[in-house]
């Protein structure tokens, strides 16, 4: 475990009244990862909105099994979706998902613009809007994977204020993402794959 010190810079005001909401993004070796951070995630737990970088012919199939396997329900999402707690969503291979305030509640959007970091979903996408529209009411996890996207977007959410989890060497597949999110100082606390779920049930006051 490794608490890294606090970010500097202006935070950006969160929009409250609405409740907590996780985002995860993941990558090389993230399939086993994400179903490892979901099983141990209780049924009532916060809208989750996931990432995960795979083809849009099997990011279906993918939320289906973890559907089957997890207590919270999982589903690919669609785009337009009200967020509730106990619900998983997973973005198709095909669009980039976003969060926004609709009224008093949250909703998933879905977007085909271009490739961000070349990669189409995005966990930067995913990330900047946690920033932007839940700010301080956000958590955020980086899980294993190559390259770079999630980390600037990770930085993003803890200046707004949020809770930010890196995946650790150790357990990783690949620490390439989590790598750089913890090199910018987006990372507030580095944890072993098998802890990370407990981590975040802590910084919601809650335990498994």
């Amino acid at each position: 475990m490794d608490r890294q010190s606090v970010v500097p810079g202006s935070a950006i005001k969160p929009l409250v009244g609405v409740g907590r909401v996780i985002f995860v993004g993941a990558s090389t070796g993230g399939t086993e990862a994400v179903k490892t951070f979901l099983l141990g995630i209780p049924e009532d737990c916060p809208p989750i909105l996931i990432v995960q970088h795979m083809p849009e012919t099997f990011t279906g199939s993918f939320a289906a099994r973890l559907n089957g396997l997890c207590k919270p329900k999982v589903i690919e999402a669609q785009g337009g979706e009200v967020l509730a707690p106990g619900n998983v969503y997973v973005s198709p291979g095909h669009s980039h998902m976003r969060v926004r305030k609709m009224g008093g509640a949250y909703v998933t959007e879905l977007l085909k613009t271009p490739p961000v970091n070349r990669h189409r979903p995005s966990v930067d996408v995913l990330f900047d809007s946690a920033a932007e529209v839940v700010g301080r009411n956000a958590i955020g996890v980086i899980l294993t994977g190559m390259g770079k996207d999630g980390a600037n977007g990770l930085l993003r959410m803890r200046q707004a204020g949020a809770r930010t989890f890196g995946q650790d060497e150790a357990s990783c597949v690949v620490y390439g993402m989590p790598r750089e999110a913890a090199l910018i100082g987006a990372v507030e606390e580095t944890a072993s794959l098998g802890s990370l779920a407990q981590k975040v049930l802590a910084a919601l006051g809650r335990s498994v």
